[in-house]
């Protein structure tokens, strides 16, 4: 089968010709891919930024937001059949540690992350297990939802965790309508009464995010303008910033954004958190960290997104034009999220 794979850090990934991989065990699940979003941490990946976490043995399969169809099945598998639309959770989890018992698979101690530190889902098959498949409604297809997977589940995540802080007439600040954040915005509006500005420096992420649900748009084009448009609009700043950038500044930016006892919620990453403790203390705010999303945080995504109030901004790309989805996103030319057909 064909694969897009990493051989090493700081080159561009190859599209190989590799086996396709074999169900072994009771609980394996076969994945014919339908389609694979492309993500930041792709790129991150490519840099060797994940090396020092993951430790993958290289060459291996990019992808970790993925949707398919069930080929092949284990003999315990009862919860998907042969023929289904799955989208897969991220991770591939064991079910047993104290972290999965209590629901919260991204922190499961025994986990692999097909993608990051095994083979991932850029290519035509992908072995995952039972506990990653989640069913997709009728009228759903792979590459609908494939990047909902990850940047989907992260961004619904972050916002799900912050809903009991988004009472009516709160205000959150969305940073960055890209690929996570245009879909935190519809998350946003249907779980919460809360205003929504977003602040982005591209004119086009800030007619899509008006378009889905923003009440209000700052074009930043200078941290000072930003921080007086975003202290304006929301009277003393927000109750909650979510920063899906992380990076470029918007990490040292979004933190003043807040309205005391504010709540900064980074999502994207990449830069460095800074801040005094005094202000911490002074202000009482808090910081937290975002990390993908549990397996019932995913089957929630899908039913926002099979009630329509969910949708993903794609540009669809063959899987041997990788490369250029992979500079079209670098640029910065990539509104939404890329999505790859094998």
């Amino acid at each position: 089968m064909r694969a897009v794979r990493v051989h090493e850090y700081g080159s561009r990934p190859q599209l190989d010709t590799v086996d396709e991989p074999r169900v072994s065990g009771p609980w394996d699940v076969l994945v014919e891919i339908g389609a694979a979003g492309l993500c930041r941490t792709d790129l991150h990946i490519l840099e060797g930024q994940w090396d020092g976490i993951q430790h993958p043995d290289l060459p291996y399969v990019l992808g970790h937001e993925n949707a398919g169809w069930v080929r092949e099945v284990g003999a315990a598998v009862t919860n998907v059949s042969v023929g289904d639309a799955v989208i897969l959770h991220p991770l591939v989890t064991c079910g047993l540690c104290a972290p999965c018992r209590l629901g919260q698979d991204s922190h499961c101690e025994s986990s692999t992350f097909p993608g990051l530190n095994v083979d991932g889902g850029m290519a035509e098959y992908m072995l995952s297990n039972a506990r990653a498949v989640v069913k997709l409604d009728e009228g759903l297809t792979p590459r609908d939802v494939a990047a909902l997977a990850d940047a989907g589940l992260t961004a619904y995540h972050a916002v799900r965790k912050a809903v009991p802080l988004l009472h009516p007439g709160s205000h959150a600040v969305v940073v960055g309508a890209g690929g996570l954040g245009h879909i935190g915005i519809q998350v946003l509006a249907a779980l919460t009464s809360a205003r929504i500005t977003v602040v982005d420096s591209s004119p086009s992420a800030l007619e899509l995010a008006q378009g889905l649900g923003a009440h209000q748009v700052v074009r930043s084009t200078s941290e000072e303008a930003v921080r007086e448009s975003v202290a304006d609009i929301t009277r003393g700043g927000a109750d909650v910033v979510f920063d899906f950038v992380g990076e470029h500044g918007t990490e040292l930016t979004g933190p003043q954004l807040l309205r005391n006892r504010g709540h900064y919620y980074t999502i994207g990453y990449g830069g460095e958190v800074r801040l005094p403790t005094l202000d911490l203390i002074s202000r009482e705010i808090n910081v937290i960290g975002n990390l993908v999303g549990t397996y019932n945080d995913l089957v929630e995504l899908m039913t926002l997104v099979a009630q329509r109030q969910v949708s993903l901004h794609t540009r669809v790309y063959p899987l041997d034009e990788v490369q250029r989805a992979i500079d079209d996103l670098d640029s910065g030319r990539l509104v939404g999220r890329g999505i790859l057909v094998p």
